[in-house]
Formats: structure tokens, sequence, C-alpha cells
């Protein structure tokens, strides 16, 4: 009824992906396809959300999600890695994630709140790039600070370089800390200022919106009925 309010009803706007643990990756594509959906599934591979498991473990992880039909994989970069400045290395296990996931959509997590420097976190995103990620986000959601905006300006002027360079255009998704519809106005702008109106496209630009979305919810309540209401009225809630 909301969307039907505002003309929207048959636009065919969805969400970009659900994700989920490996372990429940069948029994989401069971769901949604039992639902009629076609929102894509995505699944949080290589030790999420730390990545301290065995290389050989988180491989095995990224190959099992896509046989289970996980057509995104979201993987964690080593952090010791970067904070001991091995970058060959971890490199090389960017290009075994990718290998690994086959067809399979693939957006690398650099948790930077965790990388000690804005250097370390341009670095890990250009060699996340050379490594064929589609997409940089900047964190799991799990770490003490996930997405500010000192971080989001290196990763944006990283894919800016990258695009520069190559002529090829990754995406970018802040995630963590995301939770009022004014908020993710202000990554739109931040998005549009730091690589132009392009990039604002669900191809090119997502929000971690686990819960930015009952913020969204809430303010399109107000928009139609010109009130707001309470969480626990709302079924996101």
């Amino acid at each position: 009824n909301f969307l039907k309010s505002l003309n929207m009803h048959e636009k065919g706007l969805t969400t970009a992906a659900v994700c989920v643990y490996p372990t429940w990756m069948c029994d989401a594509v069971k769901a949604l396809k039992a639902s009629g959906c076609t929102i894509t599934v995505a699944s949080m591979a290589t030790g999420f959300p730390a990545g301290q498991t065995h290389l050989k473990t988180r491989l095995e992880e990224i190959r099992l999600a896509v046989e289970d039909g996980a057509t995104e994989i979201d993987v964690v970069i080593n952090r010791t890695l970067v904070l001991t400045g091995q970058w060959e290395a971890l490199y090389d296990e960017m290009r075994q994630f990718r290998k690994a996931r086959g067809e399979a959509h693939l957006k690398t997590i650099l948790a930077t709140g965790e990388l000690g420097s804005l250097t370390n976190v341009y670095k890990a995103s250009m060699i996340a790039m050379m490594a064929g990620s589609d997409f940089i986000k900047t964190s799991t959601g799990k770490e003490t600070v996930n997405a500010t905006f000192p971080v989001a300006i290196v990763m944006l002027r990283a894919i800016r370089d990258f695009f520069w360079k190559t002529g090829n255009k990754v995406g970018f998704k802040p995630a963590g800390g995301i939770r009022s519809a004014k908020d993710s106005l202000a990554w739109l702008s931040l998005v549009k200022e730091g690589l132009g109106d392009e990039w604002l496209t669900p191809e090119l630009f997502q929000i971690g919106a686990s819960t930015l979305v009952l913020d969204i919810e809430r303010q399109i309540y107000h928009h139609v009925t010109g009130r707001y209401a309470a969480y626990h009225d709302l079924p996101m809630s």
C-alpha cells in the first residue's frame, strides 16, 4: 500500500541482495524460490568476520557457498597481512578467492577499522581491485569502528584512481553504523561528489542496510500517513 501511494509499486524495487552465512545458503535459496522472489543470495565466506581460519578452509567455504546457490560472495581480507605489510601475499590470497568464486559476484570487505591507517586502507583497496573484486566494502559491521567518512573518501579515491588507470569500474559499499535515512543521503552525496552520477546505481553503489531499512520504512510511513509509526508497528521491526 505504501508503494502504491508513492506510485512505485510497479518499479521493481528490491534489496540488492540478502546475505547469509554459508551454512544457511541452501535454506535461503529454497525460501526465496518458494516465495517467488528473484533477489540475489550472497554468502559471507572466508571465515567471516575475522578471516582468521586456514586459507584452505576459506577457499573451500567459497566453493561450497557457490555450489549451494550463492550468486554473490562477500570475502574478508586477512588483516594480519595488511598490518605486517605483506602486500604480495594479500594479493595472492585475493586472486585465489577470485578463482574459487567461479562466476559469482565478488565483494571484498576491508574491515577498515582494523587496518591501522588510511594509507593501509588505500593500499588494501587497490590490491582488492587489482585482484579482481567487483566491489569493495568498508566493514563487516562487527568491528568497533565501521563505516566512516574519512575512510570512505580514501576508498572512493582509490576506486577513481583504479578507473583512470584501467578503465574498470569497481563498486563501493559502506556498511556498519548507518542507521538513518538522513545518513544514507550523506553517503549518496559522498559517492556522487567523489565518483559521479554513473556510480549511483545498484551495480556500483550499495549500502549495508540491515539497520537502516527500519528507519527507511518508518520515514515512508510518515510520508504517506503524515505521522510516525512505532517501530513495533512495522513488519521489518
